[in-house]
């Protein structure tokens, strides 16, 4: 098997990062339309702050001569969300998968988008702890091995 020069497997790791913002926007659409009142500026922060990222990475992943991925139709949410209850263990979800995918930006980042992917896992593993009240040893890693799908998007997979 080739290995792949630093910069395909930045840009790579850059469009699996796009890929799961495009799905945290989703999810956070599913989370938005459930939540209860008091935490609702909570969720459209966080829908904020991915839309921002996610448009920031399409400049990148171009930048880096590469054409963006596109987001999916729609995703397949990891369990059904009939409640605020329920969209909250899902935007817990989305931001510990976010987290996942930018830890392995880190590892394939040169310069300063390594910085730049850190915050970004930074800034996911503190939204997860808000959703969830709790945190884990090492964000980014922890998620990483929970679900077990190497640079996979946020929430689950597309559907058509």
């Amino acid at each position: 098997m080739k290995e792949q020069e630093p910069k395909e497997q930045e840009l790579k790791a850059l469009q699996a990062a796009l890929a799961a913002e495009h799905a945290a926007v989703y999810g956070y659409g599913v989370v938005g339309g459930r939540i209860r009142g008091g935490r609702r500026t909570e969720a459209k922060a966080a829908y904020d702050a991915h839309r921002a990222r996610r448009d920031a990475l399409a400049r990148e992943v171009r930048d880096a001569g590469g054409t963006p991925v596109a987001a999916a139709a729609a995703y397949a949410l990891p369990f059904p969300v009939p409640d605020s209850a329920a969209a909250v263990r899902l935007a817990a979800e989305l931001e510990d998968r976010v987290a996942g995918v930018y830890s392995d930006l880190v590892r394939a980042a040169e310069s300063g988008r390594r910085g730049t992917a850190a915050e970004a896992l930074r800034e996911a593993a503190v939204r997860a702890v808000r959703w969830r009240g709790e945190s884990v040893a090492f964000p980014g890693l922890a998620e990483r091995a929970a679900t077990a799908s190497p640079s996979g998007p946020a929430s689950a997979t597309p559907t058509s």
